[in-house]
């Protein structure tokens, strides 16, 4: 399952249960993209998501509302965490394995990628798009059957264009851009660890910055 299905899926069941039609914020945006990436199978969100709200229908009206997925965050981790006990002694790489793809589904996405950063240009990315591009083009010509090893390369490479936009986006810009997103956080910020805080808000920053510069996700789980 590609990301625009795993994400659709587990958007159409939060905005079901919620019972009225919601736009999901930035920071459900990250919080999808984290499970996906981390390989959290789409059942056990859905059933998390399920649950909580069995457990709000419950509760007295007028009690507090659920406005985000991140209410749902803990009861995700706690069902993830009793599944990969479940599994544990099994074929460990099921929850986190690279889905398989055709050898010219892949070549065909690196190209799209490669010919999309080409496109680029402007000073936020400095010399990144250009590298990125020039290294997609290098793995077509090395490129294995070994799906694992391609999507290393690919996350490796994602990673460099990462820090090139990081390191040279317009710093007044990059100031504005980390007040907004800390203002999304805000009021989640006292039920997350400082570590869950920090990692969020860079993930939040990161995917903030990537789609304002049109910068395509390379990773196999988005072909």
């Amino acid at each position: 399952m590609n990301y625009y299905n795993y994400f659709t899926e587990i958007e159409e069941t939060f905005v079901r249960r919620r019972g009225k039609h919601l736009f999901l914020s930035p920071l459900d945006w990250t919080l999808i993209e984290s499970w996906k990436e981390r390989g959290i199978p789409l059942h056990v969100v859905i059933r998390a998501i399920e649950s909580v709200f069995d457990v709000f229908d419950r509760q007295p009206p007028g009690t507090r509302t659920i406005k985000s997925l991140f209410y749902c965050r803990e009861e995700i981790e706690a069902q993830y965490s009793e599944w990969l006990r479940a599994h544990a002694g099994q074929d460990a790489g099921e929850a986190v394995s690279v889905p398989e793809r055709t050898p010219e589904t892949i070549r065909e996405h690196i190209i799209r990628s490669a010919e999309t950063l080409g496109s680029l240009a402007s000073p936020n990315l400095g010399d990144g798009a250009e590298r990125a591009a020039a290294r997609l083009k290098a793995l077509l010509e090395e490129m294995t059957d070994d799906q694992e090893a391609t999507d290393a390369t690919l996350a490796d490479i994602e990673r460099m264009l990462e820090r090139s936009i990081l390191e040279n986006w317009d710093k007044n810009e990059l100031k504005t851009i980390e007040k907004e997103i800390a203002s999304q956080l805000r009021e989640y910020k006292a039920s997350m660890t400082a570590e869950d805080y920090k990692k969020t808000y860079g993930l939040m920053l990161i995917k903030r910055l990537r789609d304002d510069a049109g910068v395509p996700r390379l990773g196999l789980f988005y072909v």
